[in-house]
């Protein structure tokens, strides 16, 4: 089995209206991994995602799904996006039935699965997101943050593989943010691949496996986040560095080192325990 589930390879893409979007992108997506995609508005992150379950198909270039080209079939659509699910950033767009309940089933009912898997299915997919007790609430009468977890409930009971995220924190406040990310981690613990698109560099530094940049529509790095988001041109890029790695650095110019291993801490929690280690060893006789 391939260690890369998607990949872009010489990736362009032209909207009818002569924009660019994507200009020879290559990319790749690894099994299981914690991406976050990072980039300037108009970088080409949502043009990405719309092509990584065949909304839009390259102008030149391929994109392949387990080594395999994209089969734009009707058939070959229908099997992907049973295995790629997209929650785009306004859940206003992707909501349309009348109850919560109704939503979630939407996508297991339209897989021509029997009725009793799909009801299992959206009640799992209802737990899992925390809105078990909204089940029957009209979508309508939800709040910002209640609709964005039903948009996610909705992908899950697809049981994809992969699931695509685009700013899925825009518009939370800290404790839903909070609670947004103990969903990830849940699905990702199940085996899930995650990709997010996000603005925050502080949570894709704490969070991914994995940081893909984009700029200009063409990749201009990937890695691992402390290797990647670190580097000059991709700072420079992006306007800033995360908070912990700032003030990991600055500590460093005073002869306090929390290297653990060759690792940096990537977020509060790290830089927490980090400093108290180092307290700890300071006054150790």
């Amino acid at each position: 089995m391939s260690e890369n589930i998607i990949t872009f390879e010489s990736v362009s893409y032209r909207y009818p209206d002569g924009t660019g979007a994507l200009d020879n992108c290559s990319l790749e997506i690894r099994r299981g991994a914690r991406t976050a995609v990072l980039g300037a508005n108009g970088a080409g992150k949502t043009t990405m995602f719309l092509h990584l379950n065949g909304i839009l198909r390259p102008s030149a270039g391929r994109v392949y799904w387990e080594e395999q080209p994209l089969d734009y079939s009707r058939n070959g659509l229908r099997k992907l996006r049973s295995r790629v699910g997209l929650v785009f950033q306004n859940p206003d767009n992707q909501l349309f039935s009348a109850s919560v309940r109704e939503d979630v089933s939407f996508g297991p009912m339209n897989q021509g699965l029997e009725e009793s898997i799909v009801r299992k299915r959206v009640e799992d997919a209802l737990l899992a997101v925390g809105m078990t007790a909204a089940a029957d609430k009209p979508v309508h009468n939800l709040s910002y943050g209640q609709k964005k977890r039903v948009c996610i409930a909705g992908v899950l009971a697809m049981e994809p593989d992969v699931i695509v995220l685009d700013e899925p924190m825009a518009g939370l406040d800290a404790v839903m943010q909070e609670e947004l990310t103990g969903i990830l981690e849940r699905m990702h613990t199940s085996g899930m691949t995650i990709i997010i698109a996000t603005h925050d560099l502080d949570f894709a530094f704490g969070w991914a496996d994995n940081v893909t940049v984009l700029h200009a529509g063409q990749l201009l790095a990937s890695g691992n986040p402390s290797g990647i988001l670190l580097r000059e041109d991709v700072r420079t890029t992006l306007g800033a560095t995360p908070l912990v790695a700032e003030i990991t650095s600055r500590l460093s110019l005073i002869g306090v080192d929390l290297h653990d291993k060759e690792n940096l801490p990537r977020n509060k929690s790290d830089l927490l325990h980090a400093l108290a280690i180092y307290t700890r060893k300071e006054h150790t006789p």
